[in-house]
């Protein structure tokens, strides 16, 4: 493996579109690291599609084998859920691999597999926007969960706090902004380009 290519960003940022555009670029030739999760699943989500869905016998078993490399656990208005990257997700033989996550997830991953293969992605949007585009994706939902969402965004402010960036080592080059999600995917095409030479 050369290099692990992690976005990260706070809710609503569009992340979750950034990292399906870059998926899809079959030039950039990326696999994905597809998390699991404890959550049960959206109205829309597929097995195995965005995360892989277990419960926490599962989640404790993999423990147990030394399969999570990376674990964040959230107490939601629903009790806890975790999200969590197992080492079997992971193949050593393909070159470039494309995550997402948080910032507790790439440090993680980036104590797990060393600075220099980690090349973080961090996805910054204006506040208000990142409201508006929460609110409009919850509604959206068969069933929306406005307390739950109203808690992600919060919990945000302090999950991503400028000097918790700063301590993971985030640059301005590693940073994004998504005003344009065209412009904002072509920046970081060219950059996952210029490391694979």
């Amino acid at each position: 493996m050369k290099y692990i290519f992690y976005i990260f960003g706070k809710s609503a940022s569009g992340k979750d579109t950034i990292y399906k555009a870059l998926l899809e670029d079959e030039s950039l030739n990326l696999s994905p690291i597809l998390l699991h999760t404890t959550r049960p699943m959206r109205e829309g989500e597929t097995e195995g599609k965005e995360y892989h869905f277990v419960d926490e016998n599962a989640y404790q078993r993999m423990k147990r084998h030394g399969d999570v490399i990376e674990c964040r656990t959230y107490d939601t208005v629903h009790g806890p859920w975790r999200y969590f990257t197992a080492a079997s997700a992971i193949e050593i033989s393909r070159d470039y691999y494309l995550g997402i996550g948080t910032l507790e997830s790439y440090m993680g991953m980036r104590d797990h597999f060393g600075g220099g293969r980690l090349k973080p992605i961090y996805i910054e949007v204006d506040d208000g926007d990142r409201l508006i585009r929460a609110i409009e994706r919850e509604r959206a939902n068969g069933h929306p969960d406005y307390k739950e969402m109203c808690r992600r965004y919060i919990a945000d402010d302090e999950d991503f706090s400028e000097d918790k960036l700063e301590a993971a080592g985030l640059k301005d080059r590693h940073r994004f902004e998504n005003e344009n999600l065209d412009d904002c995917i072509a920046e970081i095409r060219s950059m996952i380009i210029g490391y694979q030479g």
